[in-house]
């Protein structure tokens, strides 16, 4: 049979009686799966699937930094940031991106904080600076619901995306440049990272 051929059909006879179709039965089953029995891996992986489904409805997102997701920079606010910020929108454009194509940042209004997302790892190379600091884990961060783009509260200054994240040695060529500041203190830091949504 070559590729072209008709299949053959099967005659239909007009005003033909079928049968009734047969009762579909579904089989309840009850099973229950010991905690134990989990692999160690997929509770991780379960709480975080909630987490990201929880932001996805407009919820705040309390998620482990490092992992496979992000670290974070932290820098004061203020005209520096800023400044900084429309520079490295520049720097990761390409040709067809918005102006706003720097990699995701979380502002901070109420302590006057950018939060910076960066490539996981970035933590473990970070050498200390002035006018930044960088956290991984063991700590947590909160996320903004995606809607939120502007105050009151915490808000998405630059979009969180799929396809970036905030590239960790120009940030710093702009911090050093751009000089925001005062840096907060890393104990300060780790204790409300979790709620500053």
């Amino acid at each position: 049979m070559s590729l072209t051929e008709q299949l053959p059909r099967r005659a239909l006879v007009p005003g033909r009686d079928l049968p009734p179709p047969a009762p579909v039965g579904f089989t309840a089953t009850t099973g229950f799966v010991e905690p134990r029995q989990v692999a160690s891996d997929m509770g991780d992986l379960a709480a975080r699937v909630r987490s990201l489904m929880a932001l996805q409805q407009q919820h705040v997102l309390q998620l482990p930094l490092g992992g496979n997701f992000f670290d974070i920079v932290v820098t004061a606010g203020g005209p520096q940031a800023y400044a900084a910020v429309r520079v490295m929108d520049g720097i990761q454009q390409t040709g067809d991106d918005q102006a706003d194509a720097c990699g995701p940042v979380i502002e901070d209004p109420h302590r006057s904080w950018l939060i910076w997302l960066v490539p996981p790892g970035t933590s473990e190379q970070w050498a200390p600076h002035r006018h930044a600091l960088c956290l991984g884990r063991p700590h947590h961060v909160a996320l903004p619901p995606m809607t939120a783009t502007e105050p009151p509260g915490p808000y998405w200054l630059r979009p969180c995306r799929g396809d970036r994240l905030v590239p960790p040695t120009a940030l710093r060529q702009l911090l050093d440049q751009f000089q925001p500041g005062p840096a907060p203190h890393e104990a300060l830091l780790g204790s409300v990272l979790s709620t500053i949504a």
